[in-house]
């Protein structure tokens, strides 16, 4: 056989590769409905979302998610393909925790002094604890995967990313059932349950993203 024709018949049974973009969008998606499978089909929304969703309180928790969510997703899909600008994510996600802590400034003017801790400590700390980590199991698994076709210059670093993206999906979810809306609540739980998540993605990130 000519080496012509075996490059041609190599080249016809070669199976086509997606591009990184598409396989990471695919997989964010992916990571979304599942988040949402496991939510319905457990917790679910609060009995009140409708009357909540009225509230300044209940929809600053969504900003604060959402955002954070997205910059840490942008970021990790910068990462994974070198010499991308990541920039504007690495603002959008440092937005998040700045937000936050004007939402807090915010919350302490507002209210009197003895009501800080109880609106610190809530009604379901240790439930936030314990149900954003496990509604982030799926979507972090997802991120790390896709990111394996990727060419991540930190492993760790990108699997930290990975798991802060996990962590902020979870949370938006979380946040539709979670009844304590005061920002000191999201400041302090929702903060440690997404740092959970993030220090798995780290880990993962080092034993699967390695080169």
């Amino acid at each position: 056989m000519k080496t012509d024709d075996l490059i041609e018949l190599l080249a016809e049974d070669a199976t086509p590769q997606w591009p990184f973009r598409r396989l990471f969008d695919f997989a964010l998606l992916a990571a979304v409905a599942a988040c949402a499978v496991v939510f319905f089909a457990t917790i679910g929304p609060r009995p009140d979302f409708a009357h909540a969703a009225e509230t300044v309180r209940f929809l600053f928790k969504f900003v604060i998610t959402l955002t954070l969510a997205t910059g840490a997703v942008g970021l990790s899909l910068a990462m994974a393909r070198p010499g991308v600008r990541t920039g504007p994510w690495l603002w959008l996600l440092a937005a998040a925790p700045l937000l936050l802590l004007a939402g807090v400034a915010a919350e302490l003017a507002v209210v009197p002094r003895e009501a800080w801790m109880t609106r610190l400590v809530g009604q379901n700390s240790a439930f936030c604890l314990r149900v954003i980590p496990l509604l982030a199991v799926a979507p972090l698994a997802c991120v790390l995967l896709v990111l394996r076709r990727g060419a991540p210059a930190h492993a760790g670093r990108a699997g930290a990313l990975a798991g802060l993206a996990a962590g902020g999906i979870a949370a938006t979810f979380y946040a539709a059932h979670c009844p304590d809306d005061s920002p000191l609540f999201v400041a302090v739980w929702y903060s440690v349950a997404i740092a959970i998540v993030t220090a798995a993605g780290y880990l993962g990130g080092r034993r699967l993203l390695a080169w």
